[in-house]
């Protein structure tokens, strides 16, 4: 189980709105653009993990997505495995085709992730989160989780009168917590996101790529206090894909191996029964520690991050989580500008979930994407300079005071 694992090709769609694309289509795109990338034939493939979180609940395909899409492309007779494992679902097929690889059972391996959920019913379309926790305990884990927020008094007029994902009242709790135990401000959050907004102007993959100002995200509408519109992610649809393998299906890719990227460390954790104040045990600081562990490096050593920003309160928490700053401290070097691309340690350079977009069966690859692009030195005006080592955290669901599931990723040149 010590054999080095590369990502050898990578492929994404734009993320957005694509009312006219099926799964089918989104599928075959990416997974197109990785194979040619990788200068493979889909022949090669020996397997192929295939991630999805929604398609059954907005078209009732359920059971073998991935057998269905992967075989519209003329990918059949090999293993294929459907993995759902809600907004980790991507890096969790990614994770599997890693250790897939690295037991020997397959040479070169597919992981790709789809989603579509835009619909005309947008009942529909924000319902898709509705099991996304424990549905038998909702009411008590709704309560815990708003609890979080208690001692910050929400200003009159500061939630939306739209229907919202319940995920951004959670969020607005975790950045309530926050304010009230280090004194973060809602100006730090939206700093966050004007950060974000303003790298995914060179990211010709994002959804939006407009800039903001941080005095812009302010007065946006409001969402629910102290989240504004542009710090929360948008509903997407998207596709993105990677080709892993070891040495052996390397030497049979006609694809640079110069541009092959290594897989140093690949973690899922799920959470824990914890206290809201125990932020020692929270599942992204025990996941990335073991990662670093593996991967033999420490915080210090990481050139570049992707981290799950569904809001900008979740960048300021992983942040933090993963030891890429102090406790306490996410929001300020936000401010500071040392998350931004030429500062200390740049966070979501594609522009993160809240201006890339977030179809979440495909966002984790997604960030796999972009890094796998920095390390090459392929990314053009949004490059961070130097980049050798990157970091990829990708959460999924909630449970307890947190995220259920969080995937790490740590990829080198």
């Amino acid at each position: 189980m010590s054999e080095t694992v590369y990502i050898v090709g990578v492929g994404m769609t734009p993320f957005g709105k694509q009312m006219d694309k099926s799964i089918k289509d989104l599928t075959r795109e990416a997974v197109t653009m990785a194979l040619k990338d990788a200068g493979c034939e889909a022949g090669a493939l020996q397997a192929a993990f295939f991630a999805n979180c929604t398609q059954g609940h907005m078209e009732g395909q359920d059971m073998i997505r991935g057998e269905i899409a992967l075989r519209s492309m003329g990918i059949q007779g090999i293993p294929v495995l459907n993995i759902e494992n809600a907004c980790a679902s991507a890096s969790s097929a990614l994770h599997l085709a890693v250790q897939y690889v690295k037991a020997g059972a397959a040479d070169i391996a597919l992981a790709v992730g789809a989603e579509k959920m835009f619909s005309a019913d947008k009942a529909r379309t924000l319902s898709v989160f509705d099991g996304a926790w424990d549905v038998h305990e909702k009411a008590a884990g709704t309560a815990a989780l708003l609890a979080m927020g208690h001692g910050v008094e929400v200003p009159p007029g500061s939630s939306s009168p739209r229907p919202y994902s319940v995920f951004m009242d959670i969020y607005a709790a975790m950045g309530r917590m926050h304010m009230r135990e280090f004194g973060t401000t809602q100006r730090q959050f939206a700093a966050v996101s004007a950060k974000n907004h303003g790298h995914s102007v060179h990211n010709p993959l994002s959804q939006y790529r407009e800039a903001f100002s941080i005095e812009q995200v302010l007065g946006a509408p409001p969402i629910t206090f102290p989240l504004t519109l542009p710090m929360c992610s948008p509903i997407s649809d998207g596709a993105a894909a990677a080709i892993v393998c070891n040495a052996a299906g390397m030497a049979r890719l006609t694809g640079s191996r110069s541009r092959a990227i290594r897989v140093l460390a690949s973690v899922v954790v799920s959470g824990s029964d914890r206290a809201p104040a125990d932020l020692g045990a929270h599942l992204v600081r025990k996941g990335s520690a073991d990662a670093y562990r593996i991967a033999g490096i420490g915080p210090a050593d990481v050139s570049v991050a992707e981290v799950h920003d569904a809001s900008a309160i979740g960048e300021v928490i992983q942040v933090e989580a993963m030891g890429l700053c102090e406790p306490g401290a996410g929001g300020w070097v936000a401010e500071r500008g040392e998350t931004s691309i030429g500062g200390r340690i740049p966070v979501n350079p594609s522009g993160g979930l809240e201006s890339k977009g977030h179809p979440i069966g495909a966002t984790g690859l997604g960030q796999i994407f972009e890094l796998v692009t920095q390390l090459r030195a392929e990314a053009g005006a949004r490059q961070v300079d130097g980049a050798r080592i990157a970091i990829a955290e990708n959460g999924g669901g909630l449970h307890g005071v947190e995220e259920a599931v969080a995937c790490l990723t740590i990829v080198g040149r």
